[in-house]
């Protein structure tokens, strides 16, 4: 009888295992929870920018300005710079920036690429961050529920932030902070760049 017990236990699909690992650890809650946390300051955004751009200054004369002021290589480098420095500018800013550009789509495949390539250069600054005693002391305190829910819940936590609208170098930097396979980051994060396709589509529909 027990060993039909345990024959059912190892024929138990790999998906429902992960199901209730994650059901049992409170994943799903944790991602719940940031959910709601980011749902209403998006909200806010997009009404705020909506309310700007019809009472106070219109966003594409904004993004037009921006293209003939700015270098396309400065805002290439500001852009990768605030995606490895946990995600400070929103980079829906720069997908609209790339429609209002003589090549949309290739600005748009460098603005992917760069994103992804921040958040693989943040990994690296968390597993470099822990060898400063200080900052691994202030990082472990101020980070420790993320590093706990990390180590628990891995690459689901990369695919989050690769594809919902948080910042993804944290998830990179918390990953490359608990030495999280940096090939399992690699794999994952590729999710990144379909996060920017499903952004860009929505995006370009509204900027003329």
């Amino acid at each position: 009888m027990s060993q039909k017990k345990n024959k059912k236990k190892i024929d138990k699909p790999h998906y429902k295992r992960l199901h209730n690992y994650y059901n049992r650890t409170g994943f799903y809650m944790f991602i719940w929870e940031s959910l709601k946390k980011a749902f209403f300051p998006i909200v806010g955004v997009v009404i705020a920018l909506i309310l700007f751009n019809k009472y106070v200054y219109n966003i594409n004369d904004g993004l037009q300005t921006m293209t003939e002021t700015f270098s396309r290589v400065a805002i290439l480098i500001t852009f990768f710079i605030s995606e490895t420095i946990l995600g400070l500018i929103p980079p829906e800013i720069f997908i609209a920036w790339s429609k209002k550009t003589s090549s949309p789509v290739l600005n748009l495949s460098i603005l992917a690429v760069l994103s992804y390539s921040g958040g693989l250069a943040a990994y690296f600054i968390g597993r470099a961050s822990l060898k400063i005693d200080s900052v691994r002391n202030y990082l472990e305190v101020k980070m420790a529920k993320n590093l706990k829910n990390t180590s628990k819940w891995g690459g689901f936590l990369i695919l989050v932030g690769a594809l919902l609208p948080l910042p993804f170098a944290i998830s990179c930097l918390t990953a490359g902070m608990i030495k999280y396979p940096f090939k399992n980051v690699v794999i994952v994060g590729l999710f990144r760049f379909l996060r920017f396709a499903i952004y860009a589509w929505a995006i370009f529909s509204m900027v003329n």
